[in-house]
């Protein structure tokens, strides 16, 4: 057994086949646990759980409040979602989700050794995001942001944020080995986020590296007065900035 949490089962009813399902997985030597498709119940257990499973019956259906929950939750990359149900149903829902927030998706009735290898390769996909360092990137480009994630993900465990508040919030609970940051953005700007990191005895020791699309030398110079730990332009390509990160954590290690 992988030394983990658990899996969540969430279910719109704790019906008969979900109380089964919660009972295989405990066999098979997970935590596991039943829980609502509602965000009180979903944030009350997030954090004691790696693994989420949604089992649809007919015409079950996620409330936008709980799609913009996980939507939001699952960008911590060291979670997984497991859909199961009709087609049909699993299509509505994946429609609803980024891309890449759901990891694997079974149809009724169960492939039970297809599902249970599914459970035992995320939970190594777990173990291999943790043993990475972790980056969260802060821009509000999504675009932009995608592309960069896109690049870093077989390296990093990434996380995104498309506003300064939105990095602040998720930063004042979990850990980042480096801020890749923004300059320039809407109502909390690159700047004023490195101020209020700084400020925090909790994050103040963070690295943070500004991204800036503006290569002109006042610009430049700007970016470099503010003290951050270093800056790269929005022109770079994938292999420079890889290249750069893996210097940058190098030169961290001495």
């Amino acid at each position: 057994m992988l030394d983990k949490k658990g899996v969540m089962i969430m279910a719109e009813k704790d019906s008969f086949v979900v109380k089964a399902l919660i009972k295989k997985v405990q066999d098979a030597g997970y935590d596991s646990c039943y829980v609502k498709p509602d965000i009180n119940d979903l944030h009350r257990r997030w954090d004691d759980y790696d693994l989420l499973v949604y089992y649809m019956d007919n015409n079950d259906h996620l409330s936008a409040e709980t799609v913009h929950f996980l939507t939001d939750k699952l960008t911590d990359l060291a979670k997984h979602f497991i859909i199961i149900g009709d087609p049909i149903d699993v299509k509505r829902v994946t429609e609803k989700m980024p891309h890449n927030h759901v990891y694997k998706t079974f149809k009724r009735p169960l492939d039970n050794e297809g599902f249970f290898a599914a459970v035992h390769d995320a939970f190594k996909g777990v173990a291999t995001e943790e043993a990475k360092k972790s980056i969260i990137i802060v821009d509000d480009d999504p675009t932009y942001m995608g592309l960069v994630r896109d690049w870093l993900k077989a390296t990093y465990k990434v996380t995104m944020a498309t506003s300064g508040m939105q990095a602040i919030k998720w930063l004042s609970t979990n850990k980042a080995d480096l801020v890749l940051l923004d300059h320039e953005m809407p109502v909390t700007n690159g700047p004023k986020v490195l101020e209020m990191l700084r400020s925090d005895p909790e994050t103040k020791h963070i690295p943070v590296i500004f991204l800036t699309g503006k290569s002109d030398k006042a610009s430049v110079m700007e970016v470099r007065a503010l003290k951050a730990d270093g800056y790269l332009l929005k022109t770079i390509e994938k292999d420079e900035l890889l290249r750069a990160l893996f210097e940058f954590f190098e030169k961290k290690k001495g």
